[in-house]
């Protein structure tokens, strides 16, 4: 890896860490700084303002696309497949402080997360779309398997924390997840797939 590209990383992930911790309009382009390591100048060299860098962030670390949906499908289980689909993503949200709080936090006040988090829940539709009808063993119609896939991510991925209101803020350490508890969500999954079942003869 080249310096400079060393030095990129070490700024996102220093902001990544503070927009976490503090969020986006609380945290200094100086300690972000101060935290990669590097001099003030050089962030600003690659991130011309602080908005720059969140949308760098944006969309570096909120993508799906090395999601291997091969090894999600369970053949002629399409609940388990949506509960499959639902666990990689929260492994990829435990090792992303940007999907995990930031995305959440900033959408509200900020319209370049907001647009990414739409692509984001447009890649994750289309993943969604992928395991389920992969795991439907009889022929069905596609509407039905996009109208299932859209149900199941707005399930995991409308943010709610307590029933956080719009005036809310996050504090350090807070999450935010689906509005189904992780021990409803094999019901839900069971709900959403009795309507792609094989209609009785």
């Amino acid at each position: 890896m080249t310096r400079s590209r060393e030095s990129r990383i070490l700024i996102l992930d220093a902001a990544e860490r503070l927009f976490a911790e503090r969020g986006f309009d609380a945290t200094p382009t100086g300690a972000i700084a101060d935290l990669a390591g590097v001099p003030k100048g050089l962030l600003f060299y690659y991130f011309p303002s602080k908005t720059d860098l969140l949308r760098a962030l944006m969309g570096e670390r909120l993508d799906l696309d090395p999601i291997d949906t091969s090894a999600l499908i369970a053949e002629g289980d399409p609940a388990q497949s949506l509960l499959n689909v639902t666990g990689r993503l929260r492994e990829l949200q435990g090792e992303s402080a940007v999907r995990r709080v930031i995305v959440w936090r900033e959408h509200r006040t900020h319209p370049e997360v907001r647009a990414r988090l739409r692509d984001y829940r447009s890649q994750l539709q289309a993943i969604v779309e992928r395991v389920l009808g992969a795991s439907i063993l009889h022929p069905i119609a596609a509407r039905r398997v996009r109208i299932a896939a859209e149900a199941w991510v707005a399930i995991i991925t409308t943010p709610t924390l307590a029933a956080l209101s719009a005036d809310e803020e996050l504090e350090a350490g807070d999450e935010l997840a689906g509005p189904a508890d992780a021990a409803d969500l094999p019901a839900l999954a069971d709900l959403i797939s009795a309507g792609l079942r094989e209609p009785a003869a």
